[in-house]
């Protein structure tokens, strides 16, 4: 194998699994070890400045960098279940535990002197469309946000229950990015792309997210209608308060998070027997782990392998549904097939609730107003800019390519502002300038490090719930209650520190082999070198995640080479202290994504005078 690289940017950054699988690519490392050091206001704004909603995320996240975190590989051969760190509630902790003086660290609105006079609508107050007014308002860009409901926050205010996300939380959230100088046009929905093109916006950002839930339209979908609802419309009739009660019998039809949200909901609004029936298996579901569980603690049972046939009525009152069973199939490729079994089964009920998937619609966007659209509906995009086929439209979030989560919605917000803001300072917006990368030795001593990396054995914390009588009884008692201080130091503890590297320096190794013998997870071995697939066989550990670059270093005097295991690595500097040479040291990885202002441009702006921009 050749040299591993080290200042290729993803190289390290494929190291801290977390970060390099957050779609946002939040710093979690550095925010964990801010949270044990109790520092939760710079926790927060290392949030604040990756994923923009840190209360928000704290408590709906999809948690892609969670299956990533390395906690769970290193203990999977002790553990039934790896448990990874709570690093989304975690994040929570940062929100919640932050202090009054938080304002203070906020950015202000730019001088009406460091305006640009550049102005840009965004279509949406969701997630994608709040992001791209941050990092553009900043930048000095006149940001005009247009909602059709009164208040800013899109599918995170209407379609997520209060009892999992207060509203005094996106109140915060939100305003944090009103107070920038943001203008939010509430209750004002766009009814058309081409009006607003003919103003005069220098460019446009559509983030309306994918509005529509999917129907079923099976027998007796239309004779039972007054009791058979869509899951997402139902979500926000309930938001609204049009919605303040339900039958006592609830069937939900689905097994994503839009069920999930639908089912707990209609247990607080009254229904004494509710159920999830979903065609695939349990596993196959869409809804997230936690989500299921959350469900299932609340008495609610998830039903597999049930495909609708029809809703049963008596003379339009819905009485029933009956199902057919399915199996599902699997061919080598992993693509599955339901298969029927022949044998159905009726469930007694008195309300459905649809919640079968959501699709995009785009109703306001005439068909000759310039936007290209796939066979599904979608608009045509450069999956990189979200630059549309009308040049100054750009889309991101669930509008762009179709329903995905906050978390992405907000990676989307990112590079559309980068894209927004190159194409109004006249530059390709297909050239994408590099993240900003460093290493940085953490080294105080000859064996002092400036963090402590001592992880203990515990098993992953549980975060205390309302009780359940009291809880059940309200939409509005968020259930989840969040860590405290003590229990947030005790799971930050659990945290690995990936982000601070281990690097080898070849030219001062003397192969006393003093790294191999100390390193706890035998991840450390000088070998011959080889071509990659036997070299992984050879090493102290055999190397089996080829989804993790091995570090692999120069030949050495021996002609051997150092093969380092990245998969299973602690982080834990016992061969950095142990080195006698200081061959190894261990050094901070700092990986910052381009935003939208100077650092993502080619031409640098012209000082400003004379309170006019140049």
């Amino acid at each position: 194998m050749q040299p591993t690289d080290a200042s290729n940017p993803a190289y390290f950054h494929k190291v801290v699994d977390c970060q390099w699988a957050c779609p946002a690519h939040t710093p979690v490392p550095e925010y964990i070890r801010l949270i044990a050091q109790g520092r939760y206001d710079a926790a927060y704004m290392v949030n604040w400045e990756s994923n923009v909603f840190p209360g928000i995320l704290g408590r709906t996240c999809d948690r892609p960098c969670e299956p990533a975190c390395r906690r769970g590989r290193v203990e999977e051969k002790n553990l039934s279940q790896p448990q990874p760190v709570a690093i989304c509630r975690l994040k929570r902790v940062a929100a919640d535990l932050k202090s009054a003086e938080i304002r203070a660290l906020m950015p202000r609105p730019p001088a009406r002197s460091q305006r640009n006079g550049k102005k840009v609508a965004c279509v949406g107050a969701g997630p994608a469309s709040l992001t791209v007014a941050r990092d553009l308002a900043l930048q000095g860009y006149a940001v005009t946000v247009f909602e059709g409901d009164q208040k800013g926050g899109g599918f995170m205010r209407t379609q997520v229950p209060r009892f999992r996300l207060p509203e005094h939380v996106i109140d915060e959230e939100v305003d944090w990015i009103l107070d920038l100088g943001v203008e939010l046009r509430g209750g004002e929905r766009i009814d058309s792309l081409k009006s607003l093109v003919a103003q005069d916006w220098d460019a446009i950002f559509v983030g309306c997210g994918a509005p529509r839930g999917r129907d079923l339209p099976i027998p007796g979908r239309q004779e039972a209608a007054a009791a058979i609802h869509v899951g997402l419309d139902w979500l926000a009739s309930v938001y609204f308060g049009h919605v303040t009660k339900v039958g006592k019998r609830v069937l939900v039809l689905g097994g994503g998070n839009t069920a999930m949200d639908c089912c707990r909901s209609a247990r607080r609004l009254g229904a004494d027997d509710v159920k999830v029936l979903v065609r695939s298996t349990y596993e196959d579901m869409k809804a997230s782990p936690w989500e299921k569980e959350d469900a299932e603690h609340e008495g609610i049972p998830l039903i597999a392998q049930h495909s609708p046939k029809a809703f049963l009525h008596d003379n339009g009152k819905l009485v029933g549904m009956r199902f057919e069973i399915v199996k599902s199939v699997y061919d080598e490729k992993g693509r599955r097939t339901l298969v029927p079994t022949g044998e159905e089964v009726t469930f007694e009920c008195d309300e459905v609730l649809v919640a079968v998937g959501q699709e995009n619609a785009f109703p306001w966007i005439e068909r000759d107003a310039g936007i290209e659209f796939d066979k599904w509906g979608l608009p045509l995009l450069d999956a990189t800019t979200l630059q549309s086929s009308l040049p100054r439209v750009f889309f991101g979030g669930d509008a762009a390519f179709g329903p995905k989560n906050i978390i992405t919605a907000v990676a989307h917000g990112h590079e559309a502002a980068v894209s927004i803001d190159r194409f109004l300072h006249g530059e390709d917006v297909r050239e994408r300038p590099p993240p900003h990368v460093n290493l940085i030795s953490q080294k105080m001593g000859i064996h002092e490090w400036s963090y402590d990396n001592a992880p203990t054995n515990d098993a992953r914390h549980k975060v205390p719930w309302a009780a359940a009588e009291k809880a059940l009884k309200s939409i509005k008692i968020e259930v989840e209650l969040g860590f405290d201080a003590k229990t947030a130091f005790d799971e930050a503890q659990r945290c690995l520190n990936c982000d601070v590297q281990t690097v080898f320096a070849d030219r001062l190794c003397i192969e006393c082999d003093a790294c191999v013998d100390i390193c706890p997870m035998d991840c450390i071995t000088f070998t011959g070198n080889g071509e990659e697939a036997d070299l992984r066989t050879r090493l102290k550990a055999p190397a089996a995640n080829t989804a993790q670059d091995l570090y692999v270093s120069a030949p050495l005097k021996t002609t051997r080479v150092m093969v380092k295991d990245e998969d299973m690595c602690l982080h834990c500097g016992l061969c950095a202290e142990r080195c006698p040479t200081g061959a190894w040291d261990m050094q901070k990885f700092l990986f910052v994504t381009t935003k939208a202002g100077p650092s993502c441009r080619d031409r640098k702006p012209a000082p400003v005078r004379q309170g006019v921009a140049a």
